[in-house]
């Protein structure tokens, strides 16, 4: 009986916010609920699989506004592993059966587009050094004996850009609905933004309006391509967690900038992939997951490194990125989404108080691709998700990424291209 009057009661309050319609550009969301854009490692020979379908697919029926397909990289250098998807005409048709599956579900699709930059386990470049803000020592190179970066060149830049743009056509071809333009985590634009990792003294070095040039470029870019068509959002960081690094104060004033350069929504994200990637997730990394999943022993030794800077006295709590995402909330009036730690209805709704315009859930629905339209029935207040990160050791599995706390992923299905 106690049960079922909670039920009753969760049933007539007022529905949350979060459950409306949010206009982003030309796009309409169904309601403010939004997948990150999270390495899924569902692709084979650099295209989506019928993994990544029905990946995404179970995340659209579940409930959310749009789901974020990631990590779609703007040309073969722009890659971070191997087999990740790269962006061109030979993946449109496998795309296109993604964003069939989940509009058939109602939600939208967005395209994560990004370049890694420097921070890449490639074998082969096209390139000796990779190409980056700054030249110098290269400290994500360590496990590809790729030890030393050089500084990008404006000629170069200039090319990249128009991969991005290239990228977003094939996005909008593809029949996506949103790109998010990846400024954020430690890859290229990152690395632009970054005070630690720009070093350069000519015009896209020094202040943050000098940092976020580039990244600027490519959102005008990105815009100019596909901005009449989609929904167009940049992820950014409002806090890179390690001494020398971007702070909210920066990423308030990155904000600005991107406003009136007309994105229409940013995701508002932390952490680094190199320096600080335990603040990504807001808890402890799995470093001996991690160590088990590591075939080359320079590797495991970089983990031993990762785990002596990782804080000690690091614990999840819900909502970590508030203080700090509070800081651009103030700066701008553009659409924000949050991200970090929601983790129950009340956190939600907290989000959508604090006048954040969208929820952006990763490890949740990797959890529980179902969790929205549970939140919504009122079935669950909030996840089953421990944040014990140990799905980050799985990013390589050759079945894709999975909670550990669910049934393992189908192999086959990584084995088959997506519109096959």
């Amino acid at each position: 009986m106690e049960t079922a009057g909670k039920t009753t009661a969760r049933q007539t309050m007022p529905e949350s916010s979060a459950f409306t319609p949010l206009r982003l550009g030309p796009l309409t969301l169904r309601n403010r609920f939004v997948k990150s854009g999270t390495n899924e490692g569902m692709h084979y020979k650099c295209l989506p699989t019928k993994a990544l379908l029905k990946h995404h697919r179970d995340i659209a029926a579940g409930g959310v506004g749009m789901t974020t397909m990631a990590y779609c990289a703007v040309s073969p250098d722009g890659r971070t592993f191997e087999n990740q998807l790269v962006m061109s005409s030979e993946a449109v048709p496998h795309i296109r059966a993604i964003a069939d599956a989940v509009h058939a579900e109602g939600a939208a699709l967005s395209a994560q587009i990004t370049h890694g930059g420097a921070f890449n386990q490639l074998s082969r470049l096209s390139t000796p050094r990779p190409g980056s803000a700054s030249g110098g020592f290269n400290a994500s190179g360590v496990l590809t004996g790729r030890l030393f970066k050089r500084a990008l060149t404006a000629p170069e830049m200039e090319a990249i850009a128009e991969e991005f743009a290239d990228a977003a056509r094939l996005a909008r071809e593809a029949g996506c609905d949103a790109v998010e333009v990846h400024m954020g985590h430690g890859y290229l634009l990152s690395q632009f933004l970054s005070p630690a990792e720009n070093k350069r003294k000519d015009d896209y070095g020094g202040t943050v309006e000098n940092r976020a040039r580039f990244p600027r470029m490519v959102l005008r870019r990105v815009l100019d391509a596909v901005g009449r068509d989609m929904a167009v959002l940049a992820k950014i960081c409002v806090m890179e967690g390690f001494r020398g690094g971007a702070t909210a104060t920066d990423a308030a004033e990155v904000a600005r900038l991107l406003e009136v350069d007309g994105a229409n929504m940013l995701v508002l994200s932390g952490g680094m992939n190199v320096q600080s990637p335990w603040w990504i997730f807001g808890s402890a990394m799995p470093i001996v997951d991690m160590k088990a999943r590591e075939p080359r022993w320079i590797g495991r030794v970089a983990l031993d490194m990762l785990k002596l800077q990782q804080p000690k006295d690091l614990k999840f709590h819900e909502m970590y990125f508030l203080d700090h995402s509070r800081a651009v909330r103030k700066a701008v009036t553009m659409p924000l989404g949050f991200l970090g730690g929601v983790a129950s209805m009340e956190s939600v709704d907290k989000a959508m108080g604090e006048g954040f315009d969208a929820v952006v859930l990763g490890r949740v629905l990797l959890h529980d691709p179902a969790f929205v339209n549970e939140l919504r029935a009122g079935a669950v207040s909030r996840t089953g998700c421990t944040a014990c990160n140990r799905c980050v050791a799985l990013l390589n599995d050759p079945a894709g990424v999975a909670c550990v706390l669910r049934p393992a992923n189908d192999l086959n299905l990584n084995r088959i291209f997506a519109g096959a």
